[in-house]
């Protein structure tokens, strides 16, 4: 039996992974260790320790690492707090495997305690470009790590260019990809399940898009001109929008202020309705059923590419992230951003991308965890 332990730090965290951990949870080969960390234990961002409790995933550690303040001070110092917390953690439990998805700024402390502690490091998703520091996150937890699951074939030749032994390289695909193939499309969300959120009740039988936006670490200014933005050209199109709040990265406060300044200058003038969170299958569904996923949320390039689902990509928060044909980019300008939501509203996408995996990526991981030997020596491979 392999000890493996899973550091969920986010929402969108736990919605890569929930398909891989619901499935090896079940395996006799492994004993699982979930740590909540981060904005997965708050309430405004989405605490969603209740949301795994509920799929039948035990929670073993609770990190509150989190620095209020949301910006790059606060960021550099949770990111330490949350080091010193994983390495007594990890300390305790001696795991075989510490898994890390990703590029989130809190995954560079599971990769230091993990790679300190000499514990074997699992990255998914390594290798993609963006341009932004989640990049720079990304390929330095790379180095860090041992074993690499990356979710395109171009990301995979990323990871072996940068001196990765290729024996220790697979392309795995997006285990999301896995869940989307699992849930029940046939019916959208119930909004009663949220209490309709706040603002307008939207009704999702009749057309509506899905906005969400969160903050550019490396241009502060970037996102809250896009949500600007946004609030005004949804309200002149009149369009139905479910709007989902930001991330916790720096500059989250300053969108949440916009949000807020704007909901209460404009009750019962649009058709906006505002959400903290929805869980994992109810996101998908509410994706699927949109006319379009507005915003700079990898969402739009990797689960609605293969939902069929057209995307409006605004600024350079996914810059150089691989896409498929439903995703149309924009620069933050009123009248590019405003075609763009006009044309992809009405555009009907017919075949679903597998730019990110077919939807069997848990088994293909699973299948590699159990025969990959431990072995944390790294050489650079000239």
């Amino acid at each position: 039996m392999r000890t493996i332990v899973f550091v969920i730090i986010n929402r969108a965290n736990y919605g890569r992974i929930r398909s891989l951990l619901l499935k090896i949870k079940r395996n006799k080969f492994f004993k699982v260790k979930i740590i909540l960390a981060s904005s997965t234990l708050l309430r405004n961002f989405g605490k969603i320790d209740e949301i795994l409790r509920k799929d039948g995933l035990k929670v073993d550690y609770q990190v509150y690492n989190h620095i209020a303040g949301e910006n790059n001070e606060t960021m550099s110092k949770s990111v330490g707090l949350l080091t010193v917390e994983l390495t007594t953690i990890f300390s305790r439990i001696k795991p075989d495997i510490v898994f890390n998805v990703a590029d989130r700024y809190e995954i560079l402390a599971t990769a230091i305690a993990a790679s300190y502690l000499n514990i074997f490091l699992v990255h998914l998703q390594g290798g993609e470009k963006t341009g932004s520091i989640d990049e720079s996150v990304r390929h330095s937890v790379t180095k860090l790590s041992h074993l690499h699951l990356p979710s395109t074939e171009a990301a995979k030749k990323r990871i072996i260019k940068m001196g990765e032994n290729k024996k220790n390289v697979f392309n795995v695909g997006c285990p999301s990809i896995d869940q989307i193939k699992k849930i029940n499309l046939k019916y959208n969300v119930n909004l009663k399940k949220y209490n309709f959120g706040v603002g307008y009740k939207a009704d999702l039988k009749k057309p509506y898009i899905v906005s969400l936006v969160h903050p550019v670490t490396t241009d502060i200014n970037e996102s809250p001109k896009i949500v600007n933005l946004l609030l005004k050209i949804i309200k002149k199109l009149n369009y139905q929008c479910v709007w989902i709040w930001p991330n916790i990265d720096a500059g989250s406060d300053k969108i949440s202020k916009i949000i807020r300044k704007f909901r209460e200058q404009n009750k019962d003038k649009t058709k906006i309705n505002f959400y903290a969170n929805f869980e994992n299958e109810d996101y998908i569904k509410l994706i699927k059923y949109s006319k379009c996923l507005i915003g700079n949320s990898s969402s739009g390039i990797r689960e609605a590419s293969f939902l069929k689902v057209p995307s409006v990509n605004i600024g350079t928060r996914q810059n150089l992230r691989e896409r498929a044909k439903n995703v149309l980019d924009t620069r933050v300008n009123e009248l590019d951003i405003q075609k763009s939501i006009i044309k992809q509203f009405s555009k009907k996408i017919n075949t679903s991308s597998n730019l990110y995996g077919k939807g069997n990526s848990t088994d293909k991981i699973i299948k590699i965890l159990k025969n990959v030997k431990l072995d944390t020596k790294k050489i650079f491979i000239d």
